[in-house]
């Protein structure tokens, strides 16, 4: 399996994710971002929704998103790692 510019995702999960990208079941992932420190990504987008220094802030901006899109809040370690998931789908 290849994998994509910055290691964390395979190809074939990179186009998963931009097939996703712009209907209802997009997702928000919380992932670490080089110009401000953190950032929120709709899947298949690679400018962020929203960027911040704190991940904290990073977070509930995600859930606010999601919970919104009804869909997924991912949130990610520093090393791209998913650390937890919080569903909206079914509210």
């Amino acid at each position: 399996m290849g994998k994509n510019k910055d290691n964390i995702h395979s190809e074939e999960q990179e186009q998963y994710f931009k097939d996703r990208a712009d209907t209802d079941e997009a997702r928000f992932h919380v992932v670490p971002h080089d110009e401000e420190g953190w950032a929120v990504k709709k899947e298949g987008q690679d400018n962020p929704e929203y960027t911040s220094e704190s991940k904290s802030d990073a977070v509930v901006e995600a859930k606010r998103m999601a919970g919104e899109a009804r869909t997924m809040a991912i949130l990610h370690a520093e090393d791209g790692k998913i650390e937890d998931l919080v569903n909206y789908e079914e509210y």
